[in-house]
């Protein structure tokens, strides 16, 4: 089963045990109801924005939609790892972390098309830290730009807003950790 279906199944299965019509879940996340629908029935990907809202209106984790709680995986064999996008974003991402309900960290293989921004400026609780495995990461931090090459790393607080960008015509892979987990 795919990331997408599991997902999908694991928000219904959500709302049917809290009681909630998709109306009720439309209110309490500020997504419609229409796109709701959508999304359970896997017409519609949602962005991580979306599923961050949805996760705080079950009172949930955001990883209870991608793994079992009651799995204890801290070892991450290559084969594990598979690629996937996100919703609105041009970016391929692995996901390398171990899976425990207490973990923290966040830690990825994100590769960013030439050319292309890895979302928009935004901000965010945490931190990030990124080395760039190939090419080059522009990252802007408030109003100032840093150069990232590779081999280079760049660590600094998420809550400022920032953005990442690929200046070249070539894709950048870059190992990163962030706080708080996402996934």
């Amino acid at each position: 089963m795919e990331i997408l279906s599991e997902i999908a199944d694991k928000i219904k299965e959500l709302r049917k045990e809290k009681g909630y019509t998709l109306k009720d879940l439309a209110d309490k996340t500020e997504l419609s109801v229409s796109f709701l629908s959508q999304v359970e029935n896997g017409s519609s990907s949602l962005a991580i924005t979306s599923l961050k809202k949805l996760a705080d209106a079950f009172s949930v984790p955001m990883t209870y939609f991608f793994y079992s709680m009651d799995t204890h995986n801290y070892h991450v064999k290559i084969d594990e790892q598979k690629s996937f996008k996100m919703e609105g974003l041009p970016s391929e991402f692995v996901r390398l972390s171990g899976d425990f309900s207490s973990r923290s960290l966040e830690s990825m293989i994100v590769t960013i098309p030439g050319g292309q921004k890895h979302g928009h400026k935004y901000n965010h609780p945490g931190e990030e830290f990124a080395y760039v495995l190939e090419g080059v990461l522009i990252v802007e931090i408030e109003d100032k730009e840093y150069l990232v090459q590779t081999g280079d790393s760049i660590h600094y607080p998420s809550t400022m807003p920032h953005q990442w960008r690929n200046p070249l015509g070539s894709p950048v892979k870059i190992l990163s950790v962030i706080t708080p987990a996402v996934f």
